[in-house]
């Protein structure tokens, strides 16, 4: 038996191995598609695992490769019932597949062709259209809010990082959507109190905590969540979207400056401004560039003030 198996391996070896080494050696070109065929292979098999891992076909497949290694050890063992129940199992087995994942396999041919298909290659939205796309559902959201005025907090995140803010609250890392961004602000539930953080296109975190402006002009009707919507957007560069939970009247702070009573269309044009054009309008360079002239101007101003005062001291 020992014998009959090595001849099998030499032969296999022989016959596959050698003469597609030798191939490759007449043709080195065939060095690049073996590399582009098994780094696909590997790519499909990876997101075939990743898509079927927390379903009932991943135990299917553990089911199959089971009776595929008993089939294999009952045929090299001489186990000849065994072996031909096993095969005879595995014929008429695909047939038993198709007819019990027939829901799963008409699922995952209808995506074929659909805009489903480019995510599971990875390849996702333009990021310009998924922004704008967040944009509008915040604004869905905002006006639903307004309509049962009911009190909500959304913070978008621009160039600066709200990590250190986002940890403050309970991390959800889901899509944006308008019924997620509603059923977050419900009185009485455990995350209603606080802000929800957006970035990265994904809604970061619910509950937030946010630094409360100390600015006394402020109209003393703003509550706290008006309060902590201009404290963030004067601490860093993002856009806080604020519903009275009195008046329902939709806010927004930007740059230390509440715009109030903002109507949908206006809301919307004010967000795809600050969030959009603003991060994507102008070429980076061009950005960097303007972002330096500000800095460095403001680093003059300082240096002005600094020495009129010194001046001042002096007299």
């Amino acid at each position: 038996m020992e014998n009959d198996f090595l001849a099998v391996f030499q032969n296999f070896w022989k016959i596959n191995v050698v003469n597609y080494l030798n191939e490759l050696q007449e043709n080195p070109f065939r060095v690049v598609m073996l590399a582009l065929d098994i780094t696909i292979v590997i790519f499909l098999v990876y997101k075939f695992v990743k898509a079927t891992r927390n379903s009932r076909v991943w135990q299917l497949i553990k089911g199959i490769v089971l009776l595929i290694i008993l089939t294999a050890v009952s045929g090299w063992l001489h186990l000849d019932i065994l072996n031909y129940l096993l095969t005879s199992v595995m014929t008429y087995g695909v047939i038993a597949m198709i007819v019990i994942f027939q829901p799963e396999l008409r699922r995952a041919l209808e995506q074929l062709g659909t805009n489903k298909l480019t995510k599971f290659f990875g390849i996702d939205k333009d990021i310009i259209t998924k922004t704008k796309e967040d944009v509008y559902k915040i604004v869905i959201a905002a006006e639903e809010l307004s309509k049962n005025k009911t009190g909500g907090l959304i913070v978008i995140e621009r160039e600066i990082k709200l990590k250190d803010i986002a940890e403050t609250g309970v991390e959800i890392g889901a899509e944006v959507s308008p019924q997620l961004l509603v059923n977050l602000f419900v009185p009485n539930t455990p995350l209603h109190d606080g802000a929800v953080v957006i970035a990265n296109n994904k809604i970061e975190a619910a509950a937030c905590i946010l630094p409360l402006t100390d600015d006394k002009e402020l109209a003393k009707e703003l509550g706290t969540r008006h309060r902590a919507g201009i404290g963030i957007s004067k601490e860093t560069d993002a856009i806080a979207v604020i519903v009275s939970e009195e008046t329902g009247k939709i806010s927004i702070a930007k740059e230390g400056t509440l715009i109030a009573d903002l109507k949908e269309e206006a809301l919307k044009k004010i967000l795809i401004k600050a969030v959009v054009t603003s991060r994507f309008g102008e070429e980076t360079g061009v950005k960097a560039q303007r972002i330096k002239k500000i800095k460095a101007k403001f680093q003059d101003k300082k240096e002005q003030n600094k020495e009129e005062n010194k001046k001042e001291e002096n007299k």
